[in-house]
């Protein structure tokens, strides 16, 4: 079977990654490291994200209503994003390619490109940091420590975890820029109803 172009490009790409992959692996012998870095991936499987946008809709504001809508919005879109992607990039996760890699907390899907996990995490994080730039800041670490944890738990390539990055700013600045328009739409809904 003939391998795509984009398997082929990763192919290279892994290749130039796995010595990064496999020396932030090696942070895994430290057990705060290791216990740290898997509840920061639990958390980031929607948990703490799921916590915030409950916290911001229970405040009861139409500003902070439609926030929470945009931050769900926001999150769907990211989730339809990294699965059409990662089921037609099919790159492999670093312990798949690579046995010396230790995958130190069961992947929630199959493929590596980009990363999920962080795709959502800045995709969030990007879009608190301007509606609320306080919550924004005090999430910023935990950010970082998603993007972090996927490649020392061996589940990500730092390359997706860069295109996840990117990919979630981009989601994040969009839906800033939508929020003046679901507040209003919001407000319409409140003076109607």
């Amino acid at each position: 079977m003939a391998q795509s172009k984009a398997s082929r490009l990763f192919d290279r790409i892994d290749q130039w990654e796995f010595q990064l992959c496999r020396n932030s692996n090696q942070a895994l012998r430290y057990p705060f490291v290791r216990g740290y870095l898997r509840t920061v991936s639990r958390l980031g499987d929607g948990w703490l994200w799921y916590g915030v946008i409950a916290l911001i809709a229970l405040h009861g504001e139409p500003d902070s209503q439609a926030l929470a809508m945009t931050l769900t919005a926001t999150g769907l879109t990211c989730t339809l994003l990294y699965k059409t992607l990662k089921h037609r990039l099919v790159r492999e996760r670093p312990f798949i390619s690579f046995p010396g890699i230790q995958c130190a907390i069961a992947p929630l899907d199959r493929y590596s490109f980009p990363s999920g996990h962080t795709l959502h995490a800045v995709g969030f994080n990007s879009l608190l940091l301007l509606a609320l730039p306080i919550v924004g800041l005090i999430l910023l670490p935990f950010t970082f420590s998603v993007m972090a944890s996927r490649v020392v738990l061996g589940l990500h390539y730092p390359s997706d975890v860069v295109a996840g990055a990117v990919i979630g700013l981009i989601i994040g600045v969009i839906a800033w820029l939508t929020l003046p328009q679901m507040v209003q739409w919001l407000l319409l809904i409140v003076e109607q109803g």
